[in-house]
């Protein structure tokens, strides 16, 4: 149930971001406003049962004490010795549109909180059903305390041939000496369109690690902000985007770094085939007096297609002298003489696009920081080069 009229939403709606937003000049959220407003006229009942067999299937893959929220309701919950897991009735309003319909609509926001060193990884599974016009929110706080380790798994899957939006808010806090893992996959369907927002924040000697994995969704933005105020802390965090036909997959990072010494590294890499776009926007910004900062973004992309389209930018900002900095970005195709070499050794043009995919995707599967996942990764991002690099023995062009 809302928090809110239906007129203050459809009022809320309306100021999502749009194009003349510089952070979002590349990506269109017409259609997500227009399910939300086809959605608030219809109110239509959703039917979370309808999605049990799905869970199932895919908690089945991974070995991970799951939390399962279906269409927006909190399913089951395995919390491990050392994980507490409430219900959170006081969702933030946040300082955006989006954050303000999250609030309003979430019907069952959680609050995880990790202490002591928990060894099997947390799950967290959103699954969306769309029989039929469907909007959905999700709220997800995960405090890991003062020299805590532990492990976390979010996965974001929707079933259904119907309109639907997903709109998801993550806010993870690692204190003094903690220690977390986590990884994220984003396989919903490709008619489906998902807005996220993490936020990160670290204490003294924190130490953060994450990937995250874009394989499904119509259009798809992820927002990642993550604030280093204390020092001592290290960021490591990649992220890996594979779109077909119809795809739009917009990744948008920000780190800020205000005290030194500290360290973050980020990598994103993006294999395009189709007629699809992705974005990719790094920022990390070193504040006046973040003395030690080490800070390192990279961007690589592989375009399989001349109707792919990339837009790349790595930005720094940096307000102090004493820092170690670096960004860079590049794009490219696959090597006609590598492709040729492999022809020679009884490869077919598809079997050797494959090999090369799989090597440039490699080097970040093989940083999976949580180990649980890192089979059901490669056989996720397995099954979805297959499915590029016929696309393109179809569709040369």
């Amino acid at each position: 149930m809302s928090r809110l009229s239906d007129d203050k939403l459809r009022e809320i709606v309306a100021r999502f971001p749009t194009t003349r937003d510089e952070d979002w000049k590349y990506t269109d959220l017409s259609q997500a406003r227009d399910i939300a407003s086809r959605w608030l006229d219809e109110k239509p009942a959703t039917a979370a049962s309808a999605l049990q067999d799905d869970a199932a299937a895919i908690t089945s893959t991974i070995d991970a004490a799951w939390l399962v929220i279906a269409d927006g309701v909190l399913q089951t919950t395995q919390a491990p010795d050392g994980v507490s897991v409430d219900r959170v009735d006081d969702i933030p309003v946040g300082d955006s549109a989006l954050a303000e319909f999250n609030a309003a609509l979430v019907r069952d926001g959680i609050r995880i909180r990790v202490s002591g060193q928990v060894e099997r990884p947390i799950g967290l599974l959103l699954l969306d059903s769309a029989e039929q016009t469907s909007v959905a929110q999700a709220y997800v706080e995960v405090e890991f305390q003062n020299g805590a380790s532990g492990e976390l798994i979010e996965y974001h899957v929707s079933r259904g041939d119907a309109d639907q939006y997903a709109n998801t808010i993550v806010t993870l806090h690692v204190s003094d000496a903690a220690i977390a893992s986590h990884v994220r996959i984003q396989d919903r369907g490709r008619n489906h369109l998902q807005t996220s927002k993490t936020r990160v924040s670290l204490g003294k000697d924190a130490r953060f690690s994450s990937a995250s994995f874009d394989l499904g969704g119509g259009m798809v933005r992820n927002d990642i902000d993550i604030d280093i105020a204390n020092t001592g802390a290290e960021v490591s965090f990649d992220g890996l985007y594979l779109a077909g036909d119809g795809q739009h997959l917009d990744n948008h990072t920000r780190v800020d770094h205000r005290v030194g010494p500290a360290t973050s590294r980020q990598e994103y890499r993006g294999i395009l085939n189709g007629r699809c776009r992705c974005v990719w926007n790094g920022k990390a910004i070193v504040h006046e007096g973040a003395d030690g900062t080490d800070a390192d973004q990279a961007n690589h992309n592989l375009l399989l297609s001349e109707k792919a389209e990339i837009d790349a930018k790595p930005e720094l900002e940096i307000y102090t002298d004493d820092v170690k900095c670096s960004h860079g970005t590049t794009v490219g195709q696959l090597d006609e003489t590598a492709l040729f070499y492999l022809r020679t050794r009884g490869l077919d043009r598809t079997a050797a696009m494959q090999v090369l995919t799989h090597a440039f995707a490699a080097g970040l599967v093989s940083r999976v920081p949580v180990e649980a996942a890192r089979g059901a990764v490669s056989a996720l991002i397995e099954r979805r080069l297959e499915e590029l690099a016929v696309t393109i023995e179809e569709d040369p062009s």
